[in-house]
């Protein structure tokens, strides 16, 4: 009975130890996977601008915070700003972490400049890297000065991980002369994956994230992917080079239409949201602080002034001011933002100009411009023309010199004369009447 019951009691406290080394077991398991590398994929997507900086800075914090080991960045752009480019390539520079591109399809221009700055590059077949030239707004070939800042940039930024900087400046500088790899001189070097790889600016080709690891040697990594938030979305929009303008001019057109309408309207909501959105954009990317939405706000409560309580203008003035100061506060270049500003001032007044010549008395813009006017036809009437006295003989009560009075009939009338003086009690005759204007000259002796 008693070898029975310790066999019970043993038989407990082993299911006991059992069940409490289960958790314990999954727990030290689970931090054995975590104990791996950690790989952070980033996407490099669209234009290089402004709102992919404050993105990957984010980006890059996270994963430093995480604890990741590798960083990839999945690209396919088109190329962008050189000032954005230049801030990431620091932002790459100053990371401990190793960073790999993984030219997804292409890395044109500032998207190759990137991809040289980092330890090493791997490419999907078919996909492309180069045509790095800097142009200015207008598309056209940048200035020397320039075109000499980007190609030490290029050359820089081949040497740092010992590429051939040679490949680097013919992606910038269609002097240089690459036949054998379809850039004679004239065009622009532009890289196959087979080409990158043969003259090393690619380690491999891989078509995929598992490819990728495979060559890294990461094949046990614990991946992670970071996401661009709706937010962060809508501020890589409204930071883009050409839609800032258009924000803009939106923005100006609308309150420059509600300043000539009654009360607070469409064209009025159309003009702050779009400004409130570039503010927005501006903010969310840290280009902005609030000491520009404070000047935005109050240059905001100043045009409502304006538009309600009907004055001189100064506090339209004031307003259009204020919302300036907070633009170029919030912007990311002074230079930049000025040459914004002045294409939306041409739009605004291009296109209110030809709003109020072609529009002005049609559908919803009658009320916004007045265009009613007083007439004769309507009712109006400031003087009568004595149209009937026209032939009508008088004489002259007074001299006329040239005005003085006459009667014609049993009425007496002011008049003025033709001309010349007419003495009193002279025949005259009526030639001309206009409101209260009456014009006589001297009538012929029958």
């Amino acid at each position: 009975m008693a070898t029975r019951r310790r066999r019970l009691m043993f038989s407990f406290a082993f299911f006991v130890l059992a069940f409490l080394l289960i958790p314990i077991q999954l727990l030290v398991h689970s931090e054995r996977d975590t104990e791996g590398p950690i790989v952070y994929y980033i996407p490099v997507e669209q234009t290089v601008e402004r709102g992919l900086e404050a993105f990957l800075t984010r980006s890059f914090s996270t994963a430093v915070e995480d604890g990741a080991t590798h960083i990839v960045l999945e690209m396919d752009t088109p190329g962008g700003a050189v000032d954005a480019a230049g801030n990431i390539a620091t932002l790459i520079q100053e990371t401990d972490i190793p960073i790999i591109t993984f030219v997804k399809s292409k890395a044109i221009s500032a998207g190759a400049y990137i991809a040289l700055n980092t330890s090493e590059i791997v490419m999907a077949p078919g996909a492309t890297m180069g045509s790095a030239a800097v142009i200015d707004g207008a598309g056209n070939a940048a200035e020397e000065k320039t075109q000499s800042y980007w190609l030490s940039e290029m050359r820089s930024a081949a040497e740092l991980n010992g590429r051939d900087p040679q490949y680097a400046l013919a992606m910038a500088d269609n002097r240089i002369d690459l036949p054998e790899l379809g850039a004679p001189e004239g065009e622009l070097l532009t890289l196959t994956a087979q080409q990158a790889l043969q003259v090393e600016y690619a380690e491999a080709i891989a078509s995929n994230r598992a490819e990728l690891l495979n060559h890294l040697g990461l094949e046990d990594a614990v991946e992670k992917e970071m996401e661009v938030s709706f937010s962060e979305q809508i501020a890589r929009f409204v930071t883009h080079p050409v839609v800032i303008p258009i924000l803009l001019s939106i923005g100006s057109l609308g309150l420059v239409l509600e300043l000539y309408s009654p009360g607070f309207g469409v064209p009025g909501i159309m003009g702050i949201s779009a400004l409130l959105l570039f503010f927005f954009g501006h903010m969310f990317a840290g280009f902005a602080g609030w000491e520009s939405m404070i000047l935005f706000v109050i240059g905001f409560i100043l045009i409502m002034v304006e538009i309600f309580v009907p004055g001189f203008g100064i506090f339209g003035l004031l307003g259009i001011a204020s919302v300036i100061g907070g633009m170029l506060l919030a912007s990311f270049s002074t230079a930049s933002m000025i040459i914004y500003i002045a294409i939306a001032l041409v739009i605004t007044t291009v296109v209110a100009i030809f709003i109020f010549k072609y529009f002005g008395n049609r559908g919803p813009m009658r009320k916004i411009i007045h265009t009613d006017s007083t007439s004769t036809e309507k009712g109006y009437i400031s003087n009568v023309t004595r149209a009937e006295l026209v032939g009508q003989i008088g004489e002259t009560l007074t001299p006329l010199r040239p005005s003085g009075s006459v009667v014609f009939g049993h009425e007496r009338l002011d008049v003025v004369s033709e001309g010349g003086y007419i003495g009193q009690g002279k025949r005259v005759e009526v030639i001309y009447t206009s409101g209260s204007r009456i014009v006589v000259r001297e009538a012929k002796e029958n």
